[in-house]
């Protein structure tokens, strides 16, 4: 592994852990060369089906960039940031599951919105506004009572939306 300070290749590990899911193993590790440190993040690499999008291009899954619109949607929300890695993680088994190759963007909104119902209704009714691309308040009324008609779901949910979490801000 490569120091990103120094771009020396001798580094020692220093500290190996997996996170709770045991999807992750974290290492903290020491350049030999400059004496810094560094951690690195270690994860099983799940083939992901490519995305078409609305224009008919194809692009390659970026689980930043989901994450990233995730996160987005839920700015200010009483959120916590290992709430929205879970979801994350629940939409990526989902994917990885398909046997298509190929699968519209349209099908990770739908998955990305599922998901943002559970954790949070505003974060919800904002990522809907953008990616079902509304023009007027009558679009925003029509989500607004499906959110409201919604009942709250209680016991062992996927996401703990009942009680507010706090949110990883500076």
């Amino acid at each position: 592994m490569k120091c990103p300070f120094c771009t020396a290749e001798n580094t020692q590990v220093m500290d190996t852990r997996e996170n709770e899911d045991g999807d992750t193993v974290r290492r903290r590790r020491r350049c030999l060369s400059c004496d810094k440190r560094f951690t690195t993040y270690e994860r099983a690499e799940m083939q992901m089906p490519a995305l078409v999008k609305k224009n008919g291009t194809r692009s390659d899954y970026a689980r930043e960039k989901l994450r990233a619109s995730m996160q987005l949607a839920l700015r200010k929300r009483p959120v916590t940031t290992e709430l929205v890695e879970a979801a994350v993680v629940r939409i990526e088994e989902k994917l990885a599951q398909l046997t298509d190759r190929e699968i519209p963007t349209s099908r990770v909104g739908e998955l990305v919105m599922r998901e943002l119902k559970k954790l949070d209704k505003i974060a919800y009714i904002r990522f809907a506004s953008v990616y079902r691309n509304f023009e007027d308040v009558d679009e925003f009324s029509d989500v607004i009572r499906e959110v409201q008609s919604t009942p709250r779901r209680r016991g062992n949910d996927d996401a703990q939306v009942d009680a507010p979490a706090v949110i990883d801000e500076p």
